[in-house]
């Protein structure tokens, strides 16, 4: 079972308004919008998909990352050194 299994109807409801919002700016590209209110929708759409990232990475720690440290802690290196890297993506974008 993954970290987020308990909540995925949350991340399924708040990547589909995300979904939503990315076809609202296909929207305003297609009519032409003024350039400052598209970068502004694209900031919120970034913003939301940070959110969820954040929710993911948070969820893994204290589910995947923590049980991996009980079970044996060897794989729990390995699963601090998979969480670190995925805090680098999330960082970069």
């Amino acid at each position: 079972m993954r970290g987020y299994t308990m909540k995925s109807a949350d991340y399924l409801r708040r990547l589909r308004r995300i979904e939503g919002q990315v076809r609202g700016l296909q929207r305003m590209i297609e009519e032409d919008v003024y350039c400052i209110d598209v970068l502004t929708q694209v900031a919120a759409v970034t913003k939301s998909l940070q959110g969820v990232g954040m929710g993911l990475l948070d969820e893994h720690l204290r589910h995947c990352v923590r049980a991996a440290i009980a079970d044996d802690g060897v794989e729990g290196d390995e699963k601090i050194d998979e969480a670190l890297k995925a805090v680098e993506r999330l960082l970069r974008t």
